[in-house]
């Protein structure tokens, strides 16, 4: 017996053995992420996105106009992350909450083991572990399961392959298309990738012949050309196009919601300690970068700069931005154990992660975070029946999930500028008026806010209107009967 374990074990040692270090990593961001999963679901939007995606299913189409909620109900608007929304409504539907937890968690793990691999190929792993590293630490705060997690992979594929043709001093694959293609229907940000087709295209004509450059230009316009098109690739057509543009025009309420404001520098934080050692390196390095090349790396500081979410873009992109430059200066060249491996321990590994995914799961419970799930004043109130209910927003995703329709919820394009700012400036009580207005022109019956909302004072004052509930989590006040 003793004999059989003895020999059994090298091989076993000798499989994952041959898993490289991109992989592990990749484990390990895994593992770290579904041991701490319930951080995943932080958002309510989760709650929304879910249950589009069950309507999708339901009704074998996709919605043209508002369903979820009695302010724009019937109102143009379309799912532009309905693939995602489908995937986290059949993994909801599969597993529960672990479901969308998992999936989201295999995504992320996907892309830090692809930056991981991307590095790898020109740098030391040491130096590639350590980067993807710093990168999943400046990305962790949007580490949430929406359809934008979905997406990283393939920006990062994508990115990874426009890189490549650029420094071959070629235009890049048609192949690369369905990535573009498959961004597309998972998330809005695919307007980015299309954006980048151009610094990357300036790049290879920079580093060019100049007898090459008139011929290549043409092959990156066709390219273009080609891109453009793959993001009318989805069953909405060119109304994907605009449907992302609208986010951008919300104005004065891209400083209102968390995701879309300015990075904040009144408390030293990863990101501040990552742009000082960024800095520090390069003057003490003396790193040269092409003009293309800086302007790329002053364009992702500029968008994390402007926008909190764009935080994770710059911590994935910049290391793929300056690899070839700095590994080319400093002579730093990539190691043997950056590559694939057999199938044989591909499918050991596979196996062990399911395995040991399943085991955890079934014994673990992930939820949503409490203060955006009211449940039991939401019982409260589908107890009274009331027809139009004002919601505080981080409300508007639960509201959805139980059918509720919503006054608001986390579509800021569907809403636009003008409403949503008019309902924040009335639920901060900044014009008494305004949130008086509110309640009669919507023939508002019922209010569900959080405790810290100003209104809550004042409707526990008004008259014709009482709290018929409180928890540490929403307060319910009902219009009285007349």
């Amino acid at each position: 017996m003793s004999a059989n374990v003895e020999t059994i074990q090298p091989a076993r040692t000798s499989i994952l053995g041959q898993v490289p270090a991109w992989c592990w990593f990749g484990i390990w961001a895994y593992g770290i992420l579904l041991i701490n999963g319930s951080i995943l679901l932080n958002d309510s939007d989760t709650y929304w996105h879910i249950i589009t995606g069950k309507w999708i299913l339901d009704h074998n189409a996709l919605p043209r106009v508002d369903i979820h909620s009695f302010t724009r109900a019937g109102e143009p608007w379309i799912s532009s992350s309905w693939l995602a929304q489908v995937l986290y409504a059949e993994a909801y539907e599969l597993a529960g909450w672990a479901g969308p937890v998992i999936l989201a968690t295999l995504s992320i793990a996907t892309t830090f083991a692809l930056l991981t691999f991307l590095l790898g190929r020109r740098i030391p792993v040491t130096y590639a572990v350590l980067t993807a590293f710093a990168a999943f630490v400046l990305s962790m705060g949007h580490f949430l399961a929406r359809p934008h997690v979905l997406a990283l992979p393939v920006m990062l594929a994508w990115v990874g392959g426009l890189l490549s043709a650029s420094e071959r001093r070629e235009a890049p694959s048609f192949w690369l298309l369905p990535l573009l293609a498959l961004w597309v229907n998972l998330h809005g940000g695919f307007v980015f990738g299309l954006a980048l087709v151009a610094p990357f295209a300036i790049d290879a004509l920079w580093n060019a012949d100049r007898s090459q450059r008139r011929p290549l230009a043409l092959r990156w316009i066709v390219f273009g050309l080609g891109a453009l098109a793959a993001c009318c690739a989805t069953p909405y057509g060119w109304e994907s196009i605009l449907a992302a543009r609208k986010i951008l025009d919300l104005g004065e309420m891209l400083h209102v919601i968390y995701e879309w404001m300015p990075a904040n520098f009144s408390s030293f934080g990863p990101f501040e300690a990552c742009l000082i050692v960024l800095i520090g390196g390069a003057l003490f390095g003396g790193v040269k970068l092409s003009p293309p090349r800086i302007l790329l790396v002053l364009g992702l500081l500029h968008m994390a700069l402007s926008h909190v979410r764009n935080i994770e873009i710059f911590a994935l992109l910049i290391p793929l931005v300056v690899l070839t430059p700095v590994a080319s200066q400093f002579g730093l060249h990539g190691a043997q154990l950056v590559k694939t491996f057999p199938a044989a321990a591909a499918a050991t590994l596979v196996a062990i992660l399911g395995v040991s995914t399943w085991a955890y799961a079934a014994n673990t419970r992930f939820l949503p975070v409490a203060s955006q799930s009211p449940a039991a004043a939401v019982d409260a109130l589908m107890a009274r029946n009331p027809k139009h209910i004002l919601n505080d927003l981080p409300f508007g995703g639960y509201l959805i999930s139980r059918g509720v329709p919503v006054f608001v919820d986390g579509r800021a394009e569907l809403y636009g500028e003008q409403f949503e700012m008019a309902y924040f400036r009335a639920l901060d009580l900044r014009d008494v008026n305004v949130f008086l207005d509110l309640l009669k022109t919507y023939d508002i019956d019922a209010v569900l806010l959080t405790p810290t909302t100003p209104a809550v004072t004042l409707l526990d004052n008004l008259d014709g209107w009482q709290r018929a509930y409180a928890d540490e989590n929403a307060v319910l006040h009902l219009r009285k009967a007349k």
